[in-house]
This record gives C-alpha cells, structure tokens and sequence, in this order.
C-alpha cells in the first residue's frame, strides 16, 4: 500500500471511530436524557435489612452480550454477604429466541449463583415457540433449568400441578429472621387452571407475604395491563399475541391477574413485571377490598445501550417495613438517582392469620 493510500485509509478509519462515537454517545444520551446517574453503589443496607435482586428482561444479554449477564451475575455472588442478598427474581425474557445458545448463555450466568444465591425464573414471551414469537407454550427453558435443578432447594415450593416436570410456574419459600415470603412466579399471560393453582398454593401460605413474579402486568402509564377497557390502545397486552389466538384467548393480562388473584388475598405485598419498552418504569400501589396496599412495579431495562447496561434493581426490605429501591449497574458502576429509579414503598404490615 503506498503512502497515500495509507493515509487515507487511516483518515477513513479515523473518521468511522469519530462517527462511531459519535453516534454512541448520542444514544447514550438519548437513552439516559432522564437519568440521574451516579458513580458507585448503592448505600450500604440499614442494619437487619435484607435485598432481593430484580433481573428483568435479559434477552439481549444472552443472545449477544453474555458477558454483561456474567457481570450482573458476579456482582451478586461478590456482594451476597455485605448487602444480605436472600434472592434473585427474573422477570422473564430470558432469551430473545428461545435458541439453544441463548438458553447456553443464559445457564452458564445464572448458573454462577448455584449453590450461593437462590434465584427463581419467569418465562416471557420471547421465551415461548419458534424463534421466540411466541405462537405457542413452547420453550427449551426445563431443558436447562430441569425443575430438578431446584427440587432439593430448601427455597423450592413446587410447580403447577398438571406440570410437574416443568418449571414456568412455581412458587419458593423465603425465611429471613422473622419475615416470611412467598415468591410466585408465573408464566407470559398465565392460562386460567394457572391460576387456579397459584390461588391454592396462595391459601394454602397464608402465613406468608407474597410477591408475585410475572413478566406482563403493570404497564408504563402506571396502570395494569387491562384488555378489556383499552384493548390495543394500550401495547404489548398478552391478549394480543399469537400465543393467545392460538389458545381460545386462554391468557390473562394484569388486571385480571389483579381481579381472580392478588386481590382475592390478604398476603400479598407485591408485584413485579418486566416486557414493556418505553422507559421501561412504571409502578403503582392499589388496596385490596380489606384495605391492604400492594404495590406493583414494572421494571425494563433492554432498551438502554448495549441491550441494558447491565442494570438491576435492588430491593432492600428494612425492618420497619419499608421497601428501598436503588437501580445499579455492576457494568457501569453507577447508580440511577432518578425518582423513577430509586425511591421507598411502606409495604402494609403482615396480614394477621
């Protein structure tokens, strides 16, 4: 190559990189033009609390960037005793097309917490039949995560009924000290016998607080997913996938959740979804017909550069029965003070039985 030609080939090189970074930087700060981000971890907990750890919509991650989901991952096993973290909750999309490779990397992450961190899984939609598009209740997720993964687990509850080799429902028992809780985690627009299930499973627990896991519920706007009152008005509601048509619209959205489940108990305290785009927040906290709030959150972080960021959430149950929410990045090493990212719930107190 001769001298020219070098040089402008460098010049060109040179001139992509900029334009690269250019265009990085720019939707970086698109993607964060509400944040308030800052450098470090959260605060250490208040003493005799205790942290679950939300890992929302991990798609990304493991079809392209597994080593952000190793990270996310590694930051939890590191800070398991500093920060007393008791659990980690997916909220489904684990994949983005339901592959043998995505469900690889998916394994090999999670994996990481076998043994030191007890974790409990929701599948998505994207988790669900051919390439993800969810057409039917396919998926390769007990091909990896085999229910016997977590059957001698003293957290492992058990699995819908007319499932038993399959764990897209289940439920897992969570004693901290005094606190009792119940994590229930429930399939993309959970089919109505689902349902029935997990109401007895809730009965049969009424000593415990129950935070319900499910990947669509609360939507953007700070409302439940309702079909009924806002149909397609209102995106990305169960009711509208291919897995519905295929099923006789078998598939509940989160208001129904809300009416023929969580509202029927008086031990629920929470619940958690993720799949909604937008900015991926949302939360709200209604009471039932006994006066006990509940609050509801959506949490999504795959719209942030690089499929996330590695963002998570951390919820830190204080004895006086509040609930203090930080969002961080292990990948980042910053925390989001954003009132939409960091803030405290005040749970009801427990239901007496």
């Amino acid at each position: 190559m001769s001298g020219v030609s070098r040089r402008t080939a460098m010049k060109a090189g040179a001139a992509f990189m900029v334009s690269a970074l250019f265009e990085s930087t720019s939707y970086g700060c698109q993607a964060y033009r509400d944040a308030k981000l800052r450098r470090g971890e959260p605060p250490q907990p208040d003493p005799g609390a205790f942290t679950l750890v939300v890992l929302p919509d991990t798609q990304h991650y493991s079809d392209g960037y597994p080593e952000t989901f190793a990270a996310q991952t590694n930051w939890i096993v590191e800070n398991r005793a500093a920060r007393n973290i008791v659990g980690v909750i997916h909220l489904g999309d684990i994949t983005d097309h339901n592959s043998p490779r995505e469900w690889k990397n998916a394994s090999r992450a999670l994996g990481r917490l076998d043994g030191v961190v007890p974790y409990f899984l929701t599948c998505g939609n994207h988790d669900y039949g051919q390439d993800g598009k969810c057409h039917d209740r396919t998926t390769l997720l007990s091909d990896y995560f085999p229910v016997s993964r977590f059957r001698d687990l003293c957290t492992f509850g058990g699995v819908y009924d007319h499932e038993p080799a399959q764990l897209e429902n289940s439920y897992h028992l969570l004693d901290v000290g005094d606190r009792k809780l119940m994590i229930l985690s429930l399939e993309f627009g959970p089919r109505h016998d689902v349902v029935r299930w997990a109401n007895e499973v809730v009965a049969n627990h009424p000593d415990r607080s129950v935070i319900l896991a499910t990947h669509s519920y609360t939507y953007i706007d700070n409302s439940r997913h309702n079909w009924d009152e806002r149909g397609l008005r209102q995106e990305w509601n169960p009711h509208a996938y291919p897995i519905a048509r295929a099923s006789d619209d078998d598939v509940m959205d989160g208001e129904e959740l809300w009416t023929n489940l969580v509202s029927r108990h008086s031990n629920f305290i929470m619940t958690l979804n993720g799949h909604c785009l937008g900015d991926g927040l949302g939360r709200l906290s209604t009471e039932t017909a006994t006066g006990r709030s509940v609050e509801q959150m959506l949490v999504n972080f795959q719209m942030r550069p690089r499929g996330g960021d590695g963002w998570l959430r951390l919820l830190e149950f204080r004895e006086d029965q509040s609930v203090q929410v930080y969002d961080y990045s292990p990948t980042r090493r910053q925390r989001n003070e954003s009132p939409k990212n960091q803030f405290s719930v005040n749970l009801s107190p427990p239901a007496m039985t």
